[in-house]
């Protein structure tokens, strides 16, 4: 006979308070770039002076201004004290930041990679990268005065996929980029994995599959297996089963699904996690044809098992994607639920 501890994953308080503020952040502000009517000429007269500062170089200084004794100030984070006069003491005052961060992409970028025209034809693409990033990251451990986040988008064109990289300043009261240091696309993998470093603080990956979260389970917690499941799991799904967003409705059918499945199946998956999948039929509830499963990773070893993620499906042909593996008949197994 087998014996299961399931594991419900404790609530961290400190990791999902601290994603639910960045996923409300990002839906407020988007970290765009916020310039006044009344400088917009000024914002692009800027960005075609930027030469003059430096020669080739990407920064560009997205900050919004302020009329002040007859002069524009030049506001990068006024609460912070970085009020510029001009151009040049703007660009003066990043520059060891510009040309450490231009050294290093220098250093790594691939002849194979784009050239530079090449990266010229893409540069209308920083908008959408910084307003709408799928990654963001505090690089915590770069060799810099001024903190340095980095914006990561996956572009498409055509059949070709590449990603799109800024590094930039963003304000701590608002979060929104005001200068950008370095941007750039890339279609090599080994160049942009290197400015995936430092503290995540916004994965659209965890955004999206937050919405089917239920407390305890790892996804909430932002659990990189779980989140890949979750998303393998909605690209096979039919489209008319249950929404996502509607998953939470369920949720008191996991712990009977846990302690009294209909099936329960074992497998390993490709990078050796245990997988166990537990299946029950509800066939007295008011939506037709519902099951619910419940996903968990089994600790080698012992047969403690962290809940992953667990959802409601009326998707047949999806259940039986979970019937993978070794069979353990649910009247062979007792089980108890951890919480």
């Amino acid at each position: 006979m087998h014996s299961f501890i399931v594991v419900v994953e404790a609530e961290c308080p400190d990791t999902r308070e601290a994603n639910k503020g960045i996923t409300k952040n990002m839906a407020k502000a988007k970290f765009k770039a916020r310039t006044s009517a009344s400088s917009k000429t000024s914002a692009a007269s800027s960005l075609k002076t930027k030469a003059k500062v430096k020669p080739k170089s990407k920064a560009k200084p997205l900050a919004k201004t302020r009329q002040s004794e007859g002069k524009e100030l030049i506001l990068v984070d006024e609460k912070a004290g970085l009020i510029f006069e001009n151009e040049n003491s703007l660009f003066g005052y990043f520059k060891p930041t510009i040309d450490m961060l231009e050294e290093e992409y220098q250093s790594l970028r691939s002849a194979d990679d784009f050239n530079d025209e090449e990266q010229i034809s893409k540069e209308h693409y920083i908008e959408s990268c910084l307003d709408d990033p799928d990654e963001i990251w505090l690089d915590d451990k770069a060799k810099s005065e001024t903190p340095v986040h980095i914006f990561i988008k996956e572009i498409v064109e055509g059949d070709t996929a590449f990603k799109y990289i800024a590094l930039a300043y963003v304000t701590v009261e608002d979060e929104y980029p005001t200068f950008v240091y370095l941007h750039f696309p890339s279609k090599d993998s080994r160049l942009w994995q290197n400015y995936q470093r430092g503290e995540l603080v916004f994965d659209r990956e965890y955004e999206k599959a937050a919405i089917a979260g239920i407390e305890g389970d790892a996804l909430l917690e932002g659990d990189s297996l779980a989140i890949g499941l979750y998303h393998a799991m909605i690209k096979v799904r039919s489209e008319k089963d249950i929404p996502p967003e509607e998953f939470k409705n369920f949720a008191d059918l996991r712990d009977e699904t846990i302690e009294s499945a209909d099936e329960i199946w074992r497998k390993n998956d490709l990078e050796g996690n245990i997988l166990v999948s537990f299946i029950k039929e509800f066939p007295d509830h008011e939506v037709k044809d519902l099951t619910y499963i419940a996903v968990t990773q089994e600790d080698e070893g012992s047969n403690v098992h962290s809940l992953l993620f667990s959802f409601p499906t009326s998707d047949n042909a999806l259940v039986d994607r979970y019937r993978q593996g070794d069979n353990l008949q649910a009247e062979e197994v007792s089980h108890e639920s951890s919480h």
